[in-house]
């Protein structure tokens, strides 16, 4: 059924005009017609209501003066190319009309990454934060030049500050400033002799065999790329059934705690000075950390599965579809 939408207005002449046409129109050009009072909507009103009427016919639109034939002509057009889709459609369900389909190496190529990208994400995430790890474990083997290689590589995507990051085979997995109040720990400035407030030695500053050796990524990077990594294990071993964390709970228990710990920290020292000084724990950066890392996947992921959903639904269709050509 042809949909015909009429903008008008009481009192008004012309829109009378057009009514009476498209009535008059109804027994050789079937539609459904719909009467709107612009004068009901202010929106509509400042719209439409110095063109009154105005008349809208799939992708046409008429404005006075409407004359007979124009919406006859327009009606006709609609309906003929009603016809010809319903014949089309007809026609490849009888068989009469063959589509040609080519199936092509990027819709295999699609088709098997949208089948198989939940795995890609997790293992690529899994060595993103499972390279740091080996960083130490090479220093303590000896092997000084590849595990400067990673610290090298990773230096370009995090601060690698020592009193910030985890430490391996030594007496404590951290080493935090004395500003930090941990008091169960050795601070960093007691174990390294170092000034807590150098970051350019901090940075530098790699570990020792009694100390142990700092992983390449921060405690807080960690926890984050732990958190996106634990929640994709999970959605694939409930089969990408989760649904997406709201918006709102995202904001508020994944990103506005690690937001105030990381920037309270930065405003509170040199050299901003903004507010009185603090230093995050160990403790508080992994969490923060990996409260992001987790809700942040939750939030994404689900989002990522539609629209891979989507595109299988549509391949698995066209690959049928070019099996039976």
């Amino acid at each position: 059924m042809i949909e015909v939408i009429l903008y008008s207005r009481t009192d008004c002449h012309l829109c009378e005009l057009a009514q009476k046409y498209l009535e008059e129109l109804q027994s050789s050009v079937p539609h459904h017609m719909t009467i709107i009072d612009v004068d009901s909507d202010p929106k509509l009103s400042k719209m439409y209501g110095f063109n009154v009427p105005v008349v809208i016919v799939g992708p046409y639109k008429l404005s006075a003066p409407i004359e007979k034939k124009d919406l006859e002509i327009s009606l006709l057009a609609i309906k003929h190319s009603q016809e010809q889709e319903d014949e089309i459609d007809r026609s490849i369900k009888e068989g009469q009309l063959q589509i040609p389909v080519k199936w092509t190496r990027a819709d295999e190529i699609s088709h098997w990454f949208s089948k198989h990208y939940l795995a890609i994400f997790n293992i690529l995430v899994f060595i993103y934060v499972g390279m740091p790890f080996l960083a130490p474990v090479m220093m303590k083997a000896g092997a000084d030049k590849p595990a400067a290689l990673i610290y090298r590589v990773y230096g370009f995507v995090c601060h690698q500050l020592a009193f910030r990051s985890w430490f391996l085979f030594g007496d404590q997995i951290a080493y935090p400033r004395e500003e930090a109040g941990v008091d169960y720990m050795i601070s960093y400035e007691q174990a390294t002799g170092l000034d807590g407030n150098d970051l350019l030695s901090a940075r530098a500053f790699i570990g020792t065999p009694e100390l142990g050796y700092k992983v390449a990524l921060c405690q807080r990077d960690i926890a984050i790329y732990g958190g996106i990594l634990i929640f994709g294990i999970l959605f694939a071993i409930l089969g990408r059934r989760i649904k997406s964390l709201h918006v709102v709970i995202w904001i508020l228990i994944g990103i506005l705690p690690i937001a105030v710990d990381g920037l309270s920290q930065l405003l509170s020292q040199p050299p901003l000075n903004l507010v009185p000084y603090r230093e995050s724990t160990p403790l508080l950066r992994t969490i923060t950390g990996f409260l992001f890392g987790f809700l942040t996947a939750w939030f994404g992921y689900p989002y990522v599965e539609e629209s891979m959903f989507e595109n299988r639904k549509y391949l698995n269709g066209k690959l049928q579809r070019y099996k039976k050509r």
